[in-house]
């Protein structure tokens, strides 16, 4: 059963390294069998105005129906002076339990160098709040991303270990998405007074 599987590539920058990652891991989703048709979110070709702002252009409705439909999210972020990129976080200002709520998401760094471990920790304390969002216990840390995931050949040991680890993680996301599949149907947010999370 293929899952509904949708990446954010979450830089602000166009034709970026975290894009670069995140068109190679829709590819690895199909080449994996997890996902027929995974659609990538790139928010460096399509930024989501900076929120509460009027979205003159409806990308934010286009997104949410992407979320919406989504098994699963893989939402990578490159680390800025040990942040996440605030295109990302932007993003999760304007999600909501509709569109992510108790669906699993693989969080994915993308460093130039040794780092991209901060945004991960950032994002699993301030982004899952009120959406719901379910980052898996596992997490994927591309480093010294210039020199990897370049072509269908790996070119280092480096690069073959990162491509391992990478479809091991994607198997992982795709465990949880079919066990976790239709529960953001299942359990009910009605009660206004319950809407915010703690």
């Amino acid at each position: 059963m293929s899952l509904n599987i949708v990446l954010v590539a979450g830089s602000s920058q166009a034709d970026s390294q975290s894009a670069k990652v995140g068109a190679f891991l829709a590819q690895r989703l199909q080449a994996l069998q997890l996902s027929e048709r995974p659609r990538v979110i790139d928010l460096g070709l399509a930024p989501l105005p900076l929120w509460p702002a009027k979205d003159e252009h409806g990308l934010w409705a286009e997104y949410a129906a992407l979320l919406r439909e989504a098994d699963a999210l893989v939402a990578l972020t490159p680390e800025w002076h040990g942040m996440a990129c605030p295109a990302l976080k932007n993003l999760f200002v304007y999600a909501g339990y509709r569109e992510l709520g108790h669906k699993p998401a693989l969080l994915v760094g993308v460093s130039s160098g040794q780092g991209g471990s901060y945004p991960l920790s950032e994002l699993r304390a301030s982004s899952y709040k009120n959406c719901r969002i379910c980052y898996l216990p596992e997490q994927l840390i591309v480093r010294q991303v210039d020199d990897v995931m370049n072509g269908p050949q790996s070119a280092s040991t480096q690069d073959l270990r990162i491509r391992r680890r990478a479809d091991w993680a994607l198997q992982v996301l795709g465990e949880y998405a079919r066990a976790l599949r239709g529960m953001n149907a299942r359990v009910e947010m009605e009660d206004p007074e319950f809407a915010n999370g703690m």
